[in-house]
């Protein structure tokens, strides 16, 4: 995948590569209920497949994400975790910021990396039920100039399927972003990376996550939406889904009161505050910002279909197996041992955003370093923590690459 934005270790976020620093504060702060009574749902209304959020669950959940931020010097990390008859659990830990020690909490804006592509391809799904794009048009009906597009379905595009070349895997990519964080890349800059490497296999052939796929499908949905993707976005998708902490910016804007980001993902390798770097290279790929509230909402929105037709969501949840054992990825979304949603990553930030139907569960985890440990990506280790606690039998994991690309 990639050394700065696309990692190794987690197949489906924007980024990522490995370091270490300081350990974080690991005190819990105080917040919105923390383990809260089960609610008045009857038992029926959720299974075995998740535990009851009691104090004494909550208390193991405290001290396994806590073992989780010492072994992978994880600044701070916030989780939400609720299903019905279950009760809920909302903690965070350790800080927001090293240089001054402000404390994590949960109602601080992160940038959520990859899980951006659950809302472009969203947006793409509400223009197929409008009639105004078919899942198996071609990408030259809409973008010009794209290797194999005669052949490349908008449905390969989403499901991960193109064998397009991933511009941020691109050398050139790489050092531009790093020598000059802060400076802005247009989509047709960041397709230009992609497309002067030959096409990985021929369309459909094979599963390989790439962020050129929705660098076109957000060209896509600017084109026959009729606004720019942010815009199209904010009026369709984070509207609609009643999400009043959620955006796309254009630039490097940052909604305040944010957490600060930490990555190695730079020129000389040091970690760096990367709070303030311009997205713009991960665009519909990766850019936007969210907050925790907000992120528990959504993960129920994108894996019930709330905005979509059943028959457009029946096929988004198709989940074809990929390369990673126990998962599946479907359109804009994966399946991992039964969890459905995406996970996130970005120089500074990762995010885990899922659901699982079978207990009607959520959960979410929102952490301010994108820093690998062994080779793995820290929102996938707190994800296994977690779900060994709270749904043994569906144990969240993706395995580190045995062949990384970069």
């Amino acid at each position: 995948m990639l050394a700065v934005p696309v990692s190794a270790g987690a197949a489906f976020s924007v980024e990522s590569p490995v370091a270490a620093y300081s350990a974080a504060e690991l005190a819990p702060t105080a917040l919105a209920p923390s383990v809260l009574a089960p609610s008045a749902l009857p038992p029926s209304a959720s299974n075995g497949a998740f535990v009851e959020l009691t104090p004494e669950v909550a208390a193991r959940l405290d001290t396994a994400i806590q073992q989780v931020m010492r072994e992978a010097d994880v600044p701070g990390v916030m989780v939400s975790l609720s299903a019905p008859g279950k009760g809920t659990y909302v903690r965070s830990f350790g800080v927001a910021d090293k240089a001054t020690g402000a404390p994590m909490n949960p109602d601080l804006y992160m940038r959520i990396g990859s899980v951006t592509k659950t809302f472009t391809v969203t947006a793409l799904l509400e223009l197929v039920d409008q009639g105004k794009v078919g899942l198996d048009d071609t990408i030259d009906k809409y973008v010009d100039g794209v290797p194999n597009g005669d052949e490349i379905t908008l449905r390969q595009l989403a499901g991960m399927r193109s064998g397009l070349f991933n511009y941020s895997a691109d050398e050139g990519f790489y050092k531009a972003f790093t020598s000059d964080p802060d400076r802005p890349f247009t989509p047709q800059e960041l397709l230009d990376y992609s497309f002067k490497h030959p096409v990985n296999f021929q369309p459909g052939a094979e599963f390989e996550y790439c962020n050129t796929n929705l660098i076109l499908l957000g060209l896509v949905v600017e084109q026959e939406g009729g606004l720019p993707l942010n815009e199209y976005i904010q009026q369709n998708v984070i509207e609609p889904a009643g999400l009043r902490h959620t955006l796309f910016p254009v630039g490097a804007e940052f909604p305040s009161p944010h957490a600060h980001g930490y990555t190695n993902q730079t020129a000389s390798g040091k970690v760096e505050d990367s709070t303030d770097w311009n997205p713009s290279w991960g665009w519909a790929a990766g850019a936007m910002i969210s907050q925790l509230d907000d992120l528990h909402r959504w993960a129920r929105i994108l894996a019930t279909g709330t905005l979509l037709t059943p028959e457009t969501q029946a096929q988004r949840l198709i989940t074809p197996p990929t390369t990673i054992p126990g998962a599946g990825y479907g359109l804009g979304i994966f399946n991992v041992q039964g969890w459905i949603g995406h996970n996130g990553s970005l120089p500074g930030y990762e995010s885990l955003v899922v659901y699982m139907p079978e207990a009607r569960a959520t959960m979410i985890v929102m952490l301010n370093t994108d820093i690998l440990h062994d080779g793995v990506e820290p929102s996938t280790l707190f994800g296994k923590a977690i779900t060994q606690i709270v749904s043994p039998d569906h144990v969240y994991n993706l395995p580190v690459s045995p062949t990384p690309k970069t």
